[in-house]
């Protein structure tokens, strides 16, 4: 028995807003890959440009690297609006400039979801700390749809304000009340995380093998979702 409920689907576009390349594709682009093939218009902003996700590699040289595969794998799942911030990887702190840089791709895009990553202090099922860039930008996502209704905040942006966010929706949270059948866009779910080949590559361990990993996480939200193949989100309604 499901104690998930379906994310809503009443809505048209939606903006991405995570810290890290490769961020949301490790659960979550199942869910994009199957709206954007309903026609819906989602676009991606990314705090940083991932250049300290790879011991191996110089910043300078990993950074534009890691921001062609995260093009590459947006591609996978039908979204062409990619837009990187120059926030420092590993170092990204929550604040009033984090805010307003999203509080402005929101009225940029004026979307009526905006998805992020989970924010919690943990993941679910005991699987450990969260790293302090995913807490600092979901939780400025968050304030970020406010700010951005908001029209005497940040007024030197020269943008209307925006208040037609309808949800804010956090993928991988451990206080996940919702999920999305992804069984159509599981394959393509995996073929966007698989773009990520250098970061995939200095991996070791379960996460550098991309469908098992992710077959295991949609089976496991699945039992919690009629069995299906299924990816889950924190649902907060505005």
């Amino acid at each position: 028995m499901s104690d998930l409920e379906a994310m809503p689907e009443d809505w048209a576009s939606a903006l991405v807003v995570v810290a890290h390349p490769d961020d949301m594709e490790y659960g979550g682009a199942g869910a994009i890959a199957r709206w954007t093939a309903q026609g819906k218009k989602i676009a991606y902003l990314l705090a940083c440009r991932g250049e300290a996700g790879i011991d191996s590699m110089d910043p300078a040289e990993c950074g534009p690297l890691r921001v062609k595969e995260q093009i590459a794998s947006c591609a996978v799942v039908g979204v062409t609006d990619v837009e990187f911030l120059d926030h420092p990887d590993g170092l990204i702190e929550y604040g009033v400039p984090l805010r307003r840089d999203i509080a402005a791709a929101i009225r940029r895009h004026r979307p009526e979801v905006v998805i992020t990553g989970n924010f919690r202090e943990n993941w679910p099922g005991g699987g450990g700390l969260n790293m302090a860039d995913h807490i600092a930008v979901g939780r400025a996502a968050v304030d970020a749809v406010r700010d951005a209704g908001n029209r005497w905040l940040f007024q030197d942006l020269g943008l209307p304000k925006w208040d037609g966010v309808k949800y804010v929706a956090a993928a991988s949270s451990p206080l996940s009340t919702h999920a999305v059948d992804i069984t159509d866009s599981f394959a393509a779910s995996v073929e966007s995380l698989r773009a990520h080949k250098a970061y995939l590559d200095a991996l070791s361990g379960d996460m550098a093998d991309p469908e098992p990993f992710l077959r295991r996480m949609a089976e496991g939200v699945g039992q919690r979702f009629g069995g299906v193949l299924a990816t889950s989100f924190e649902l907060l309604a505005l």
